[in-house]
């Protein structure tokens, strides 16, 4: 089966954990579901690609949740050998002073066009190995510093050996966030200078030919967010990789920045959205770091009966979504909101089996589903109860809200307890409920389903977010903070509506969550509830705005097409 994918040069994608489907749990939320997207596209355009991750076997966590909002996490079990084929080379890294040896898995991702995307899940539970070296690729985002660093190390060393041992001709690697960014030492010790060639004070690496291989994607825009490891850590399980003055060169001279060596050995690095990249910018002075705003896989995330809607009046819109431009005078408007109500129903017969509520079709669906974390600010909404009891009294409408906190986010944990202790409080005014066990099939139908699709993040926090742009897929107006993609999306009472003002130098501005609450609150009371029960006309014409100027521009075709343009073909 490799035979059909080793003829031809191939961009190399690496990426901690990347959404395959939504029964093979190898992702956490946004950064494995875009990696999924990527691939998807790719394997539409035909793009040749091979991307590596990590196996996962025991996956992300499987959430519970108790009456009180209190969260617990299980192992998330799933076996490669149901879906994908043992590779037939093993190859070894030095762990510790140790040989771990790292095979895989050859999982084939299927275009719904026919195009096919190997994807390597690398793997070390191996007899050859040590018990605890065997669960190194076991729990996605598990475990300690030490244990991070070991799956780094598989990924980024044994990747990129993996893929030279399974004879891949890659053109180009391209790094999704600095989880891979080791493998760029691997290439340094390939492109290494003779010994005895060398002058007193020169490199033993040709550091410029590996930039040349190199492409980085940046997905945070918050220093804590980036990986550390303490060099004390790194000397231990690396030992002399690479010699100490290249690694601190690279990487840092206090500790090792995952960011900062794959900023440093990349030709081309970009930001997922125009803010973001204005943000990395200013966190990186110096660094030339470009914009590819994210974009959305079109036939993924759009709801069954949107896609035969768009079958219907726009032939080939999946393949090439510009040709929702034309959504607006394409799709009679009695059509597309015929449409939406059969995947609202879909969303209230998805919360009657998990929650047993019964909210109603009639009433708007305010929807939330993120990853459940202080700065995406999921309480926000909730900030003054008695404000939000008074608009929902003269104006009613539903809340659905969804999403995972990482196990060691204790505030994150506690803002679901919060959140349930606000659907206790409002129980006698509005149908509030959260929806447990958040994967990619609940997503599609909370973003299909809802009727205003609401995003609420610090600013200038939120990289991207894409969430938002699968509600433009299904008609649904956004009703977000200007930060991340939205600043790029929202066209005032056209695609949706911006909560506040933006921070046009992407510097922290007003951001008190009393001030964004208040403008949340005015909007939600003022323009977007009136609209939606007195001019339905209107509504629909909102719907329209969100399809033909979102959803045809942040897609991930329009994202492949660019990183091909602007990063893989130089």
């Amino acid at each position: 089966m490799l035979r059909e994918f080793i003829r031809n040069e191939r961009i190399a994608y690496f990426s901690m954990e990347i959404a395959l489907q939504n029964d093979i749990p190898t992702y956490s939320g946004g950064l494995g579901v875009l990696a999924g997207d990527t691939l998807r596209s790719a394997a539409d355009l035909q793009m040749p690609m091979v991307a590596v991750t990590l196996v996962s076997r025991l996956g992300y966590f499987h959430q519970q949740i108790d009456e009180e909002g209190g969260q617990s996490e299980s192992a998330d079990t799933w076996a490669p050998e149901k879906y994908a084929h043992p590779l037939p080379a093993k190859v070894a890294v030095v762990i510790d002073g140790r040989d771990v040896w790292v095979s895989g898995w050859l999982y084939v991702l299927e275009s719904y066009l026919g195009g096919r995307q190997p994807v390597l899940l690398l793997d070390t539970d191996l007899d050859e190995n040590r018990a605890d070296d065997r669960q190194i690729t076991d729990r996605l985002y598990g475990g300690d510093a030490a244990y991070r660093l070991k799956q780094e190390i598989v990924l980024g060393v044994g990747g990129a050996r993996l893929l030279h041992a399974l004879d891949f001709h890659v053109r180009q690697y391209h790094l999704n966030e600095g989880h891979s960014a080791l493998l760029t030492l691997e290439l340094l010790r390939r492109h290494a200078y003779p010994a005895d060639g060398l002058r007193p004070g020169d490199s033993p690496y040709d550091i410029p030919a590996v930039r040349e291989l190199c492409n980085f994607t940046t997905h945070t825009p918050v220093e804590a967010g980036q990986d550390r490891f303490p060099y004390e850590l790194v000397h231990r399980l690396l030992d002399d990789f690479v010699d100490n003055d290249t690694l601190m060169l690279l990487a840092g001279r206090e500790e090792l920045n995952m960011t900062r060596l794959a900023m440093n050995m990349s030709d081309y690095v970009n930001g997922v959205a125009k803010r973001h990249a204005e943000v990395s910018r200013r966190m990186f002075p110096g660094y030339h770091v470009r914009a590819i705003t994210n974009g959305v896989h079109p036939h993924s995330w759009t709801s069954i009966p949107f896609r035969k809607l768009f079958d219907a009046h726009l032939p080939g819109w999946c393949h090439e979504p510009e040709q929702l431009l034309r959504a607006d005078c394409c799709i009679p408007k009695k059509e597309l909101w015929q449409t939406h109500m059969e995947a609202k129903q879909e969303l209230v017969r998805l919360v009657e089996e998990r929650c047993h509520v019964s909210l109603d079709v009639d009433v708007p669906i305010l929807g939330f589903a993120r990853r459940m974390t202080a700065y995406k600010r999921p309480d926000l909404l909730f900030y003054d109860i008695e404000r939000l009891r008074a608009i929902a009294r003269k104006q009613p409408f539903q809340i659905v809200l969804a999403g995972k906190a990482h196990p060691r986010d204790e505030q994150g944990k506690q803002l679901i307890r919060q959140l349930y202790g606000y659907i206790r409080q409002l129980s006698d005014d509005i149908r509030v409920v959260f929806i447990p066990g958040y994967n990619m099939e609940t997503g599609l139908k909370l973003v299909s389903g809802s009727d205003i699709w609401l995003n609420t993040p610090l600013k200038p926090f939120e990289a991207s977010g894409t969430s938002g742009m699968k509600a433009a897929f299904n008609g649904v107006p956004n009703l977000s903070v200007l930060d991340g993609w939205w600043v790029e999306g929202c066209i005032e009472g056209v695609t949706g509506w911006a909560i506040g003002e933006s921070c046009d130098d992407g510097e922290s501005c007003d951001v008190a969550n009393g001030n964004d609450a208040a403008a949340l609150y005015r909007k939600l009371e003022e323009v977007v509830l009136p609209l939606y029960r007195d001019n339905r006309d209107g509504w629909i014409s909102v719907m329209q705005g969100a399809i033909c100027k979102n959803a045809s521009l942040f897609n991930s075709h329009r994202m492949m097409r660019r990183y091909a343009a602007d990063a893989y073909i130089r």
